[in-house]
């Protein structure tokens, strides 16, 4: 199972535009440590491990707390807990997929999307149920949900810092792709137009 393939060209479009460092101007690296350097980070992997085993008791306590103070909630906060929770559920099945499969296997719109997803929603959601006090919140779900924000902070600086160096790989991929084609297939006339040109000045030295 991989993103479509309109989604994966907009996320690496994306990719490209975010995360490359503006000043690059070449591969600053020989072909042979750009073929084999592995970009892949070992904390980002260790903190998604460790949020697979972590999600399911974040989500157990934060149902429980809410079946626990349902009845004292208005309409209003009623209505946002329970679609939060649906919401944050979905979002971290799809995230903690794209987060293995873009670091372990290096695919940078994979990991743009669990970089964008962990940004943009779900630190956002966790920050609204950690912060609003409308949602009485209770000792185990402060505690569960500070723990979940900095999951979630770490893997948003660590993602970020491992694209930078995907992105930049891929971009010295491709110019030592285009220097090995220039080698291979030599502008045209270049060579013949010297060679041609050094009898002539040879022959002024001549005797």
């Amino acid at each position: 199972m991989s993103l479509p393939e309109p989604l994966r060209s907009r996320l690496g479009s994306f990719s490209r535009t975010v995360f490359t460092h503006s000043h690059r101007t070449g591969p600053q690296h020989p072909a042979d440590r750009a073929d084999n350097e592995i970009v892949s980070s070992l904390p980002l992997q260790m903190s998604l491990y460790f949020n697979v085993y972590f999600f399911p008791f974040w989500w157990l306590s934060t149902v429980v707390m809410l079946h626990l103070k349902y009845p004292v909630l208005s309409d209003y906060y009623k209505f946002i807990l329970v679609t939060i929770m649906i919401l944050a559920s979905l979002i971290e099945v799809i995230r903690l997929y794209l987060g293995y499969m873009g670091n372990l296997q290096e695919k940078v719109p994979e990991l743009a999307g669990f970089w964008l997803l962990t940004l943009l929603l779900q630190l956002p959601i966790i920050l609204f149920l950690l912060f609003n006090e409308g949602l009485k919140i209770q000792p185990l779900e402060r505690a569960v949900n500070i723990i979940f924000a900095l999951f979630l902070t770490f893997q948003v600086i660590a993602a970020f810092v491992t694209l930078r160096r995907m992105v930049n790989k891929l971009a010295t991929h491709f110019h030592l792709n285009e220097f090995d084609q220039m080698e291979e297939r030599p502008v045209p006339g270049f060579y013949s137009l010297g060679q041609e040109e050094r009898p002539v000045s040879m022959a002024g030295w001549g005797p």
